[in-house]
């Protein structure tokens, strides 16, 4: 098979989006994302990092000297990134079963619980690279893991998030559409 550069993909602009758990995603790339599907803002120019790993469980057998069979026993599925826009929907996705009140005004006051609970939410990722659009939706996720949070002169405030698919009642853990010519079944 012959190399071909017009099969390089950068994603030169994209968004995460959040939603309740239960949200229905666009079934294609040119339904806008409804209303409930929120747009975490700018994130670092590191992007966004995903993630995708399988574990398998070895046997050995005493007559073989490598394991006669092996077996998946999971799989584990990532997004991270650092969003830089500190409003309402990124401070509370980072900040599990906080709230946000308004004391008077223009000041607001986060409320962090110190026992949160489990918050999951539908994660949706869009990236674009000139023509080609892609979509890559996590119905079923939850925030759990988070960096520091850096306050300096020098960079933006970020919120580094990672997020954790989870299998839903769907055989997928996740769906990721994409108008890419290079993934052509006939080519």
């Amino acid at each position: 098979m012959a190399n071909d550069a017009d099969n390089v993909r950068a994603a030169l602009n994209g968004s995460i989006y959040m939603a309740p758990k239960g949200t229905t995603a666009p079934a294609d790339l040119d339904t806008p994302w409804a209303a409930a599907w929120v747009d975490l803002g700018f994130l670092s120019d590191d992007g966004v990092a995903m993630e995708y790993s399988t574990d398998v469980e070895d046997i050995n057998a005493w007559q073989s000297l490598s394991p006669v069979r092996r077996i998946l026993t999971s799989v584990d599925m990532t997004l991270g990134f650092t969003a830089i826009e500190l409003k309402a929907r990124t401070i509370t996705a980072y900040f599990p079963s906080s709230t946000i009140t308004e004391v008077s005004g223009t000041v607001r006051r986060l409320d962090i619980p110190a026992a949160p609970s489990p918050d999951e939410y539908a994660f949706g990722l869009e990236w674009i690279d000139g023509e080609v659009k892609n979509r890559l939706v996590i119905p079923r996720g939850e925030i759990t893991e988070r960096g520091a949070i850096t306050f300096g002169r020098s960079a933006a405030v970020g919120l580094e998030m990672t997020v954790s698919a989870y299998a839903s009642s769907a055989p997928e853990i996740a769906t990721w559409l994409s108008n890419d010519p290079a993934w052509d079944l006939a080519a």
